[in-house]
């Protein structure tokens, strides 16, 4: 190793040791001037140098330039949302059912804050940050890698390697007194200010310019650790791994025995958390042992073993001034209110939701009603109630429609329904749209090129009048549409091509089936071979299938008895659709024991588009080059990093269609 390379790794080394004392240990052991200098002298010797680059250099921490748009790409593990509860019962309720699963009531929770702020997934391996994503939808999320970089409390290698291969999980947040001198700055520039710190810091890691990222006070606090190689007991002992890692775990946690412990502790952080350096909207709460954790398991969307108490929410009174009724894609009629705009937890809400006809008759609202309004969750603003003396007058009452806001179709009301709903499922526009919308969705059978917009135009055009005539749209003629050019066209098509070899389950989670939700889509197969067999299953049999109930049962034994849903089942399989459970449909082999890295933008498909085909055929999906992996496939503007490591590593790299020259 020559002196110059020697000096390089130094300096790295310094730096980082010097970020993580000032981002995480809060200890500045060295004046901005000889950082500077010892950063400046790095920048000139590895600029001098490119041989020895390293994309995870502390100089790289000041953005990357211009980003045309980001990838999305799948996490390893998949990103639960968690259950809210804003009261001590249901927060019993919970703990009572986790009991009887465990069979014990002598377990630890651990109490954390629960930091308002922008989900982040990172991705380490061998001790370096390969990946950041968004959120998402669980998923997947989009790949905000370069301006994650920028964040000086994210490390770029670890202190100490204690996992090989780990994603960890936090929140981008903003320091209460970094915001205020954030928006200083901006009034000084004559820029408008930011509204608060939580919406300020979603909006930064995703803003397309790296250098701006860099230019914003941004922090990371890490909160969760999940890897196959975790062998550690207790969720607290993974929190101090974390720490001596080098992540940002801020010392808030608590652990704590029975329940009493943790009402003690969401009391204590309801009365102090103004106090805190930065924004919270809540308190999590989880049990501690990881094997419990692991016999808990999760819902298709929450862990079982964690539940978040959410503090109450800025209530404020503002005016009605109408409601609106929508109509949904299972048309039901959801009443919206329309009032007069407020500043809530820092955004301005025009519109509220009443949920359901019987909230909205519970209520008894009149126009010019003064109502309170919150954010459910800080994020869905609802009517909570009414400001008695100050109403509207009696003459004003709003009432509920008797008829179909949209088709005039005379409503109907079940029993055991909460909500109105428009029985004319085939002719009411609204129930129509949602339903090719529902559809063509990522999760469903994810057509490219059928956006919200598109799908009202060309209904509106007489294209689309339901979810079979997609199979059958007229392309020369939607290419004479304007916006709709050649390669627009081109790519709808195919999109609709490729849907066609979407397994069974998205099939029918696509059908949009009432309560047919992702989740009771893949219960359901799990149980049955083919759509023959579900259309003609009872309830009774169908609510012997696991997490099946009795009104989920019904619902499908109903929508099968429609004429022109088994039409509709006729018109897809005759389009080449999959409704049956068969290795030889729902996987071939072409690509068996191939691993295969995405990377870059494409032409032809989506970047989820060619993960299916590779996955449909047999191969794998992984995040990172390495010895094992067999192709690259390339898109434009893929990374050079990426490109010079494939090329080292002897690993073949081929484009959308040369991969699907090797499936054929």
């Amino acid at each position: 190793m020559n002196e110059i390379k020697s000096r390089i790794i130094k300096l790295r080394e310094i730096i980082n040791e010097h970020n993580h004392n000032y981002y995480n240990l809060d200890k500045n052991l060295i004046s901005d001037f000889d950082y500077d200098r010892l950063l400046d002298e790095l920048i000139n010797l590895e600029s001098k140098y490119p041989e020895y680059f390293d994309e995870n250099s502390p100089s790289n921490r000041v953005g990357g330039g211009l980003s045309d748009k980001f990838s999305t790409e799948s996490h390893i593990y998949q990103m639960y949302s968690l259950d809210n509860t804003y009261s001590n019962e249901e927060l019993e309720s919970w703990y009572t059912r986790s009991s009887k699963i465990l069979d014990t009531k002598d377990f630890e929770f651990c109490c954390e804050l629960k930091y308002d702020g922008a989900s982040v997934n990172l991705l380490y391996e061998n001790g370096k940050l390969v990946r950041a994503l968004t959120r998402g939808d669980g998923t997947q999320g989009d790949n905000i890698t370069n301006n994650i970089k920028t964040i000086g409390s994210v490390p770029l290698n670890l202190n100490n390697i204690f996992l090989k291969k780990f994603e960890i999980r936090g929140e981008i947040i903003i320091r209460n007194d970094s915001f205020n001198q954030l928006n200083r700055k901006r009034e000084e520039l004559g820029e408008p200010i930011f509204k608060n710190p939580r919406n300020t810091a979603s909006g930064s890691i995703k803003l397309l310019d790296s250098n701006e990222v860099a230019r914003r006070p941004l922090q990371c606090f890490l909160y969760s650790i999940v890897s196959d190689e975790v062998k550690i007991k207790s969720h607290s002992e993974l929190l101090n791994i974390a720490r001596d890692m080098g992540f940002d775990v801020p010392k808030y946690e608590k652990v704590v025995d029975g329940l009493n412990g943790v009402k003690e502790y969401i009391y204590y952080w309801d009365k102090n958390r103004s106090n805190l350096p930065f924004e919270i909207d809540g308190i999590v709460i989880k049990i501690n042992n990881i094997n419990f954790q692991k016999k808990l398991g999760f819902t298709s969307k929450f862990p079982r073993w964690a539940i978040a108490y959410k503090y109450k929410a800025e209530n404020l009174v503002t005016k009605l001034n109408s409601i609106s009724f929508n109509v949904g894609r299972t048309g039901a009629i959801t009443p919206v209110a329309n009032l007069e705009p407020v500043l809530i937890s820092g955004s301005t809400v025009k519109r509220a939701s009443l949920h359901s006809f019987d909230q909205m008759m519970k209520l008894r609202l009149r126009v010019n009603d003064s109502v309170y309004v919150e954010k459910g969750g800080e994020i869905i603003p609802k009517i909570t109630g009414i400001d008695y003396k100050n109403r509207g007058s009696e003459n004003d009452v709003i009432k509920f429609p008797k008829n179909c806001p949209e088709c005039e179709t005379k409503l109907v009301k079940l029993d055991s329904e909460a909500n109105f709903f428009c029985p004319n499922t085939k002719n009411c526009r609204p129930q129509v749209i949602g339903r090719i919308q529902h559809f063509v969705s990522r999760k469903a059978m994810n057509i490219d090129g059928l956006g919200d917009e598109t799908i009202k135009l060309l209904y509106n055009r007489g294209y689309l009048k339901d979810i079979s005539d997609i199979y059958n749209l007229d392309y020369d003629s939607i290419s004479l549409i304007e916006g709709h050019a050649d390669k627009s066209v081109k790519n709808l098509k195919i999109g609709v091509e490729n849907s066609k070899s979407k397994p069974f389950q998205k099939v029918l989670y696509g059908l949009g089936i009432r309560y047919v939700g992702e989740s009771a889509s893949k219960k359901i197969l799990k149980n049955i071979k083919s759509i023959d067999e579900l259309m003609n299953m009872s309830i009774e049999s169908l609510s012997q299938i696991d997490e099946i109930g009795e009104k989920t049962a019904a619902s499908i034994v109903d929508f099968f008895q429609e004429e022109d849903n088994r039409d509709l089942i006729t018109k897809l399989r005759s389009a080449g659709l999959i409704f049956i459970i068969n290795d030889k449909s729902d996987l071939s082999y072409s690509l068996s024991n191939l691993t295969f890295v995405i990377s870059g933008v494409f032409e032809m498909h989506s970047r989820e588009e060619i993960k299916n085909l590779i996955e449909i055929n047999g191969g794998k999906i992984s995040s990172s080059i390495s010895s094992k992996t067999n192709y690259l496939v390339a898109g434009n503007n893929i990374g050079p990093a990426k490109f010079s490591k494939a090329n080292d590593l002897g690993v073949t790299i081929i484009n959308e269609v040369s991969l699907i020259d090797l499936i054929s």
